[in-house]
């Protein structure tokens, strides 16, 4: 009894695919199975998104593809390349990624005096050293609670840090210099002497 509803039978296979299904079976090498077309649902994950990706190809095709990679990886280091040339952007962002979460450490700088921007007229040179890097091993309790408080707006008008900061926690001796009109000036608490996360 016709109840409104229809199954659909697959297909027949067009002339093309019988046409090299017949040319395959008169050749030596097996015909390779038929890939289901890559659909990939909006929300899925991207690992699910590759992952089904990967099982669409057949084994020869992902051979090729390692093969053809390989290659390329050669023919760079042949080249004189230093870094893979397969995914540049993918290897910047790792870089920016480990530049940015260096930890908190002391550097210096040879400096003029008038670049500290003190006032100071004066063609001597003075070894800065300051504080620099990331604090990420550093967070405690403390900050994790400021930052909560500070999402759900508890704490709305005061300017907090919810965060540890890389900064001095000595300073060098006092630094003396002659100015641009022979004027004798000591700075004190100018360079870092150590460093840390506070």
């Amino acid at each position: 009894m016709f109840n409104g509803s229809r199954k659909y039978s697959p297909l027949p296979s067009s002339p093309s695919s019988s046409r090299a299904s017949s040319s395959s079976s008169s050749s030596s090498l097996p015909a390779a199975p038929r890939r289901s077309p890559r659909a990939l649902q909006r929300h899925s994950s991207l690992l699910t998104q590759y992952s089904s990706l990967l099982e669409s190809y057949t084994e020869g095709e992902i051979r090729q593809l390692i093969s053809a990679l390989v290659e390329r990886y050669s023919q760079a280091m042949n080249s004189g390349g230093h870094e893979l040339p397969l995914f540049p952007r993918t290897g910047s962002r790792r870089k920016r990624a480990r530049a940015r979460h260096k930890p908190c450490a002391l550097k210096e700088l040879e400096v003029s005096v008038s670049e500290l921007g003190l006032g100071y007229e004066s063609d001597e040179t003075v070894l800065f050293r300051y504080c620099s890097g990331t604090c990420e091993a550093a967070v405690r309790s403390y900050d994790l609670s400021l930052k909560s408080m500070r999402s759900r707006r508890r704490i709305k008008k005061e300017k907090v840090r919810a965060r540890p900061c890389c900064r001095p926690l000595a300073y060098d001796d006092d630094v003396s210099f002659l100015d641009a009109y022979n004027r004798y000036y000591t700075v004190n608490e100018l360079s870092a002497k150590e460093c840390g996360c506070v």
